[in-house]
């Protein structure tokens, strides 16, 4: 699995979950979202050329923590298109797992 591929001027990332399950959602979500900025960087692009990301939540209770960390992150000039859902993940350790398309 690639965590990235580019194509098209245009670079579609595999949905990314936290390294530390221990974590609460909020500090899932940093992890997340740092590894997001890594595999950006690899590609030559950053968050504020992201165009979509689609966030997946165990629980959407979560939703305003989780929330709260992407809004403090998210680029304010570079807002993506966004859907957030409560979905069934990998494992049950896993919180959040975000996915994103980004422009080169």
């Amino acid at each position: 699995m690639s965590q990235g591929v580019v194509a098209g001027g245009v670079v579609y990332l595999a949905g990314q979950v936290a390294d530390n399950t221990n974590a609460d959602v909020k500090g899932q979500t940093e992890q997340v979202l740092a590894k997001i900025d890594a595999v950006l960087a690899k590609a030559g692009t950053s968050k504020s050329r992201l165009l979509s990301a689609n966030i997946y939540l165990k629980d959407m209770a979560h939703f305003g923590a989780m929330n709260q960390v992407w809004d403090a992150w998210v680029a304010a000039d570079g807002k993506p298109a966004r859907a957030t859902v409560q979905a069934a993940l990998a494992t049950p350790a896993y919180l959040v797992e975000i996915q994103a398309v980004a422009a080169l």
